[in-house]
């Protein structure tokens, strides 16, 4: 037996929607099923499709294939644009129904959940079962055409992996019985953090298959392939010990907008960069951080690229005090030119105070502070941007409402 290998019962699973946004557009009309769809972040030639339908995968239609392309492959493919609120709504009925289980309920994205059963001693169903009642319940209460994939391992890395080996609709369970049978059946870039620099930096080493990479010494990996503590822990996530599920340290809040008419025009760029810091303000509230930094970056027309961060005085955290200070650092561009992407992001970040209470004597920074927090209960009940700064006015069709596969 190999005392290295977690030989723990495998309480880990990872759920990941099977093309998502697809999928669920599909669910909501039925004239959608069974044809090659594709979710574009705009149906212009050169928009990025961010979710291609299952039968548009086959055809070898995958994220990140422009418009243009995709047509080129499948001339009748349908081209969507993204219905985030429909997405959100679908996303909150899959964490109702993984919270029915297990309280520990991670979201990686909009797409993908972990759940973790380790500190559920009573548990009374193999996962495999919970697995096979998650699925039924996914067509049953939210509709018959979404699947998804559940890998199921003793830590994160090998249940992702499980629930990678058959999508679409799999389940698969991984643990030290079948482990090294797994890793000679699949390659190296089929494990989630190897891309294709990390393979040639294992391959320099002569680690050429996931077995090689598991039969590896823990010295070799530090030392020689990694030359970080990285390697250490690539040797434990192999073998089934947990290395990633750790809580890290908030380091920023960001939103990025790419324009879907490139412009020089500084109002419309100042009013897409106030929607900006309207949208990462919220998030920023929400989470109950307040930030001293804030970094700006402009990619143009011409593709070169500007940036420029600064650090403040004191912390902040109201939409106005974050597009203020986004202005001034827009302001000192060097030369002006047209705008084909806005990324703007706030830094150095703290934990606020305790909330102000309201009173006849608070200030005018209490003030704003109560006044962000009200934008945003009114904003959170009837729908993002329902009520809005009056700087926002006539901003409908800027900053599109976009939603992502990252963490919020």
């Amino acid at each position: 037996m190999d005392k290295s290998i977690n030989h723990n019962l495998p309480l880990i699973m990872h759920i990941d929607l099977n093309s998502c946004f697809a999928t669920i557009e599909q669910q909501a009309n039925p004239l959608l099923r069974g044809k090659a769809i594709a979710i574009a972040a705009y149906d212009s030639p050169g928009g990025c499709i961010v979710s291609p339908s299952i039968e548009a995968k086959t055809l070898g239609i995958t994220v990140g294939t422009t418009v243009k392309q995709a047509r080129l492959i499948k001339p009748d493919i349908i081209i969507l644009l993204p219905d985030p609120d429909k997405y959100r709504h679908v996303n909150h009925q899959f964490n109702r129904i993984f919270s029915s289980y297990t309280p520990c309920v991670t979201p990686l994205s909009v797409d993908e959940s972990v759940l973790d059963f380790t500190h559920m001693p009573n548990l009374n169903q193999s996962l495999i079962g919970i697995g096979k009642d998650i699925k039924l319940r996914f067509k049953k209460e939210i509709g018959e055409w979404i699947s998804c994939s559940i890998g199921i391992g003793p830590n994160r890395f090998l249940a992702k992996l499980a629930a990678n080996l058959k999508k679409p609709d799999g389940l698969d369970l991984i643990d030290f019985r079948n482990l090294k049978t797994i890793y000679q059946k699949v390659k190296l870039t089929d494990l989630n953090g190897i891309n294709h620099r990390f393979e040639a930096r294992l391959n320099a080493q002569a680690i050429y298959t996931p077995m090689d990479f598991f039969n590896a010494n823990i010295n070799t990996l530090e030392k020689q392939v990694f030359k970080s503590i990285c390697g250490k822990y690539w040797y434990f996530r192999l073998r089934g010990w947990e290395v990633d599920d750790i809580a890290l340290r908030r380091q920023s809040f960001g939103q990025t907008y790419s324009l879907g008419k490139k412009t020089k025009d500084k109002p419309i760029l100042l009013a897409i960069l106030m929607k900006l810091c309207e949208k990462m303000g919220r998030r920023l509230r929400t989470s109950n951080y307040q930030a001293k930094g804030i970094w700006l970056s402009l990619l143009y027309d011409d593709y070169s690229y500007w940036h420029k961060s600064h650090t403040f005085s004191s912390y902040f955290f109201t939409t106005q005090d974050l597009y203020q200070k986004s202005i001034l650092i827009f302001n000192s561009q060097p030369q002006p030119k047209v705008v084909k992407r806005i990324s703007v992001s706030c830094f150095n970040l703290s934990k606020q105070d305790q909330a102000c209470q309201l009173s006849l004597w608070q200030d005018k920074q209490n003030r704003q502070i109560s006044l962000s927090h009200s934008l945003d209960k009114l904003n959170d009940k009837f729908g993002e941007f329902s009520v809005i700064w009056a700087t926002m006015i006539n901003t409908d069709n800027l900053a599109i409402d976009r939603i992502s596969f990252g963490k919020n």
